[in-house]
């Protein structure tokens, strides 16, 4: 009888093991899917990668150690800047006007760093294009933008690119020209001969170069920060700069 029932015992134990084992395990596959995954491959900043829309790994939201090699006066090439041509820390954008989380960026972060930081002359801000091909109007947004840049107005065709939404295509871009108070004479025919297309090409391999994977993607003097990061990631990155 004691046999019979040590080995009830042990039987029972085990059982109540593995159900104890099949538990846990599925509490951490509910965790996985809820959280995107477990440790470093989770998506906490958001970005979109340049084969696929999906979000990529933008290595937890830490920004990665300096690039020495990276030439910051290169990498503005002819773009606009915003902020003074000799503040301390240069902030390089790759961005797509199509993308959420570029948007995102634009919406929740962008504004902070120019107040806290270009407006008080400690950085200047560049934005280059990086339209992906997944996008279908992504690469005539980030041409209006260009020709906007002609006539000086590249910044405001910017803010409205990403208030506004590119969905209506070119017919919208040409009424965001009006909007603004471009000549849109000028405007319409450079975005219809595509005169821009050769510097939005430029930008997004001078981005690849840098190292950008997906948008957005930014090289903050020297130091890649991929996803729409929160302020207060950039504001580490940039404050450690300023203390140098």
């Amino acid at each position: 009888m004691s046999e019979e029932h040590d080995k009830k015992t042990i039987t029972i134990k085990k059982v109540s093991l593995w159900k104890g084992i099949s538990a846990v395990f599925a509490i951490l596959l509910v965790i996985s899917i809820f959280t995107g995954g477990f440790g470093k491959n989770s998506n906490r900043g958001g970005t979109e990668q340049i084969k696929e829309a999906q979000p990529a790994q933008p290595r937890g939201g830490s920004p990665s150690p300096g690039v020495p090699s990276l030439d910051m006066k290169a990498l503005i090439d002819d773009d606009d800047v915003k902020g003074k041509s000799n503040a301390p820390v240069t902030i390089v954008e790759w961005s797509d006007f199509e993308c959420p989380f570029c948007t995102r960026f634009y919406e929740q972060t962008l504004g902070q760093i120019i107040r806290e930081y270009v407006d008080t002359g400690k950085v200047k801000f560049v934005y280059r294009d990086f339209p992906l091909g997944f996008h279908a109007n992504a690469q005539k947004a980030a041409e209006s933008a260009e020709c906007a840049g002609e006539q000086g107005k590249f910044w405001e065709m910017h803010d409205m690119l990403f208030e506004k939404g590119v969905s209506g295509g070119v017919s919208s871009f040409k009424q965001f020209a009006k909007d603004i108070g471009l000549n849109t004479g000028k405007f319409d025919d450079c975005l219809d001969s595509g005169k821009m297309a050769s510097e939005v090409a430029k930008d997004m391999r001078d981005g690849q170069s840098a190292g950008i994977g997906g948008t957005p993607g930014f090289i903050i003097n020297g130091r890649l920060v991929s996803g729409a990061q929160p302020f207060s990631a950039f504001k580490q990155v940039i404050d450690a700069e300023l203390a140098k």
